[in-house]
């Protein structure tokens, strides 16, 4: 049985939300849409151990992510996609939000897809 098109768009973006779904791996995307990182960097960055960062690196490249290349003995990551960028943009305005201005009843202003339209489309 196969699916549509707009369901092969949700299990997508399921699978990215999941391996997006630990906060040190969104730190770790966090920190690398600035730009390119080396596993050194990322620790001084992100304060989680060796094993630690590795397990996580471990999930965002294969899971597409992340990109990688190795010089030498060091391997440099960076955000694949301009989308994790934008999507990580739009996570830290609204977090800022939510500690500026929470709402009366305790949940976070705005909204996450607003936030998203607001982010400039870059080029790839």
């Amino acid at each position: 049985m196969s699916s549509s098109p707009e369901d092969r768009v949700f299990d997508l973006a399921a699978e990215l939300f999941g391996v997006l779904s630990a906060p040190t791996r969104l730190r770790i995307v966090c920190a690398l849409i600035e730009g390119e990182r080396n596993v050194s960097e990322l620790l001084e960055q992100v304060a989680v151990s060796q094993h630690n960062m590795s397990q996580h690196l471990g999930m965002l490249y294969p899971g597409g992510v992340l990109a990688r290349r190795k010089t030498g003995a060091q391997i440099y990551y960076r955000v694949e996609h301009a989308e994790v960028r934008r999507l990580c943009q739009a996570l830290k305005r609204h977090s800022q939000l939510a500690e500026v201005a929470p709402k009366s009843d305790g949940r976070s202003p705005g909204c996450l897809e607003s936030d998203m339209k607001s982010v400039p489309q870059e080029q790839q």
